[in-house]
This record gives C-alpha cells, structure tokens and sequence, in this order.
C-alpha cells in the first residue's frame, strides 16, 4: 500500500508495527515503529511485535493509585481501533480525571466536548497530521530520584557496609546451601512416599497460570464484553497485567460437583497440548464453583463469521484461503487424536470453534486454530443443543449418537465432512431459505450434485472455486468419505490429510445413507 501505516486488517488488528505502538512514515514511504512514552518494544530485534509499558499497571482494588499516575501528551498520534467508550464533557480536564480514574483507561483524546477512552492494547497506531484533537496516554509517576551528593554518599556508605558483611557471606552462603540440599533430599523422599502426588500441580504451576476469579474479572472489566457464546459457556474479552489479549471462557454449566483434582486433571490435558493449529491455553481458574479457561486472543474471531457474514461478491473468501482453513483444522484433528499423549476427541467440530489468526489476506492461504478440545468431560451429559446424551452441535453429529453406538474419533471425521462441504460452498450446512427444495441440506445436495456428476452446481456463482473445480471435485469427494453413515468406512484424519493434500487416491465414495437404511 501506498501507506502501510494506515493499512488497516480488521477492527482488532495489531496493526503495522504491533500492540501498544505507533507507525510513522519518514520520508513519505519508509515504516518507523515507535513506543509512546514510558514504553518499551516488547522484542528489540523486531520492533514490529510492538510495545510495552515499563511500569506496573494500574490497580483497580486501590483508589490511591489515582493519584500515581499521569497522562503524557501525544500531538498527532491515533489508535482509532481502541474506543470502549465515548461520552460528552465539558472541558478537557474532566475528560482527562475521568480516564485517571477510570483502571481500565490507558489513553484519551478530548475533541469538541467528545471524551473518547482507549484501553490496552492499543491497535492500529499510526500518526496523522489531521488528527482532530490529541491523545493523552496514561502513565506511572517516577520516585523521586536523589541529589547527587546524596548518591555519592549513599554509595559510600553501601561500599563500607559491604566490606564489612563480606566477610561473613561466604560461610553464610555454604551453611543455606548445605541446608538446601538436605531440605530437597528430604522433600523428595516425602515425594516419592506419596506417590508424586503433587506432581500435577507442579506441573500446571510452570505451565499454565492459576488465576483467582478475582483476577480474572479485573482482566474482563467484571466479565463486561462477549466475543461469543455457546453450550460450554461464555466467552469475554480480557486484557491481562502484561497487556496480554486474552478470550476468558467461563464454563457456566461445569459440573458443580467435580473436585478440583479432577478438573485441574483435564486442564493439564488441554494446557498439554502444543500445535499451531490448536488455540493455546493460558491458564485457568478453579475457585468455588466457578471453572474458567483463558486463551490466547484470536483477533480475527471465528470462521462461521468469514464464511456466513457476507453472501457473494467481494464478501466470500478466496478459494486458497478456504482450502488452507480446511487443511489446517484437518491436521489440528490429526494431532488430538493421534499425535497428543492422550487422545482427545473433540467432539463439536464446527466454524464457531475454528478461529482465525491475523494472517489473513486475499490471496495466500490464513491459519485456522481449532478451539473448545478437551472440554467434553467438564460438561454435563446433556449439555447440548440437541439431545440428552449427546455431545455436540444439531447437523454436524455423526449418526452414531442417536444409535446407542460406540462413540470414537470417527465422530469428529463426521463433523470434519460437514464442516468441509461448507468450506467448498462457502454456505451454511442448513439453508430453509434455499430456493430449491433440494438444496435445503447441503450433505444430501452435495451428494447428489457428486452422482449426477455436476459439482459445479455447488459453486456456480464462485468465480474463483469454478477456475478450480478440479480440486474442487476433490474436495466434495472426501467430504462425502467423511459424512459416511457407517463409521467404519470413514477414513481416520490422517488419511484425510494425504486425500487433501494430493498423496493418495481418493476412491468413488459410495451413498453416505446406505448404511443407516438397512439398521
């Protein structure tokens, strides 16, 4: 773009130099990433992961910390992504006490009677020279700092107090050492004695962050902003001490009963999982009754809302952005049931639990991150929009459920299929609103378009995907392996990658129906 600066990439995008930073263009084309005041780049060698403060934030429990802080002045610099809330003063100085006050305000601009707060991070920084009004950034006071023949002396003094406990720390050293060594010794043995009881605990201790739900409703701004909702709970935003971006879900309808050994069991199953094609677990909260699960922060939110937010046109993504998604959740699926140390199934594969990272463009494939494994046995049987007894979501469960069958990976292939016929058509798996009556369920649709052999016919109105109908036809064709009625004829997901990718033949799959009629 003519300026990367304001080449903005959706409405939380870390923009063109990163979180908490600002971009200015030097002589009218070359990108400087800058901190505001008070900040640091978070990684120096790469000034474009952007920035953060170098002092502590503002606690919300303290009223005195009012009066620790101050607003620094930034004349043309904007984040206009950043808003959370805007009201009418009458002065300048009331809009700036009312960002002072207000813990969750890290910057405000006051223009004509309008107070607009802004809260960490900060996106889309960038300067410009037309910026109505000025931005005012939240700060942290400096201590006073000595004279300097206060330091001479203080030093003096430190350099005499020293050389006196010298002498002494060496044996003081050696006696805590030897007194270390014996403490660990006899801590393991105890260890041992137990069985290593404690050994899970040490485990979510290094890994994954134990939050207080007090914690946790500071980072939320008391659980104030939902990015989404589902059968397992709800999900907010939050932003944590470290500026870290965070999705908090809070499991509303977790088993009340279940001891917190058990829970913090399957949260170091989920916290134990390491792929790029899974959303990293943060932490987790298990305090009383309440069960909460933090998240990375997925700016570009799910993929129901890229595939069904816009119908035709410029709206629907490109065929290459879609067959990336499909490859990169197919061997996320891979990965939890085969790769993990233990098996996870899913269990509701479906868009909503796809979510997109900040690579998307227009014409190179994006990284899909699957979200929500490893949450059916936190759930209680029932829990579900469908039926009691079955886990998932109405029109991507496999048969299975309904049949009082063995439930096993296959039923994940099963929701894959579906998910990847909507992948293909780029349209919901259930449209009443279709102007034909047989093209109300895609999967029946799909299937007979693949027999009558006119798979055209599911993206005639995609210019893009009719240039690739080739792979096109391959693709319907593994969806229609994946939506087998009998689970034994469905390929497990690592087969399903080679299908995808091109390293095996597909066979002509056979009526997904056939099985089920002659039960």
């Amino acid at each position: 773009p003519k300026n990367i600066c304001t080449a903005v990439r959706g409405t939380l995008g870390s923009g063109a130099c990163g979180y908490n930073s600002y971009c200015e263009l030097e002589d009218g084309q070359y990108r400087v990433c800058k901190c505001p005041p008070r900040y640091i780049f978070l990684d120096p060698s790469d000034e474009t992961k952007g920035c953060v403060p170098d002092f502590a934030p503002q606690d919300c429990r303290l009223p005195e910390e009012i009066d620790a802080f101050d607003l620094a002045a930034m004349p043309k610099v904007n984040w206009p992504q950043s808003n959370y809330e805007t009201f009418e003063v009458e002065t300048e100085d009331v809009c700036q006490q009312s960002c002072l006050k207000d813990c969750r305000c890290t910057l405000v601009v006051y223009n004509r009677g309008f107070c607009l707060m802004k809260r960490s991070p900060l996106s889309n920084g960038r300067v410009e020279d037309a910026m109505p009004g000025r931005s005012l950034i939240k700060v942290r006071r400096l201590s006073s700092v000595p004279v300097e023949n206060e330091e001479k002396e203080n030093g003096q003094a430190l350099f005499i107090v020293g050389s006196v406990l010298l002498a002494t720390s060496a044996f003081v050293i050696l006696l805590s050492a030897t007194t270390f060594i014996l403490l660990s010794r006899q801590k393991k043995k105890k260890d041992q004695e137990r069985g290593g009881k404690d050994g899970e605990n040490d485990w979510l201790s290094r890994n994954l962050q134990n939050f207080s739900y007090r914690q946790l409703e500071l980072a939320t701004g008391g659980f104030n902003e939902v990015l989404g909702s589902g059968a397992s709970g709800t999900v907010y935003r939050g932003v944590l001490p470290n500026q870290q971006l965070v999705a908090v879900k809070r499991l509303d309808n977790a088993v009340s009963q279940t001891q917190d050994r058990e829970f913090e069991t399957e949260v170091k199953v989920i916290g134990g999982t390491n792929h790029k094609n899974l959303v990293k677990l943060v932490g987790f909260c298990n305090e009383g009754l309440h069960r909460v699960l933090v998240y990375e922060f997925m700016s570009n939110g799910s993929l129901d809302k890229l595939l069904f937010g816009g119908r035709g046109g410029n709206s629907r993504p490109g065929w290459y952005t879609r067959t990336g998604v499909a490859s990169s959740v197919a061997r996320g699926i891979v990965y939890l049931h085969e790769e993990c140390s233990t098996q996870i199934i899913h269990c509701d594969i479906k868009p909503q639990n796809v979510l997109l990272d900040e690579s998307m463009t227009a014409k190179i494939s994006m990284t899909a991150k699957i979200s929500d494994f490893g949450l059916a046995k936190l759930l209680k049987v029932g829990q579900t929009r469908t039926l009691t007894g079955i886990r998932g979501t109405k029109g991507y469960c496999a048969p299975e459920w309904f049949k009082n069958m063995p439930v096993t990976t296959k039923v994940d292939v099963y929701s894959f299929g579906i998910l990847l016929l909507e992948l293909v058509c780029c349209r919901s798996k259930l449209e009443m609103e279709a102007e034909n009556e047989d093209e109300v369920v895609l999967a029946d649709w799909a299937y007979e378009c693949y027999q009558e052999g006119q798979v055209s016919r599911l993206v005639e109105s995609d210019n893009d995907a009719m240039a690739n109908i080739g792979k096109v036809e391959k693709f319907v064709k593994v969806a229609i392996w994946c939506i087998q009625d009998d689970p034994s004829l469905r390929p497990g997901m690592n087969k399903i990658v080679r299908m995808l990718e091109g390293s095996v033949q597909i066979p002509i799959p056979p009526d997904p129906a056939s099985f089920m009629s002659t039960v």
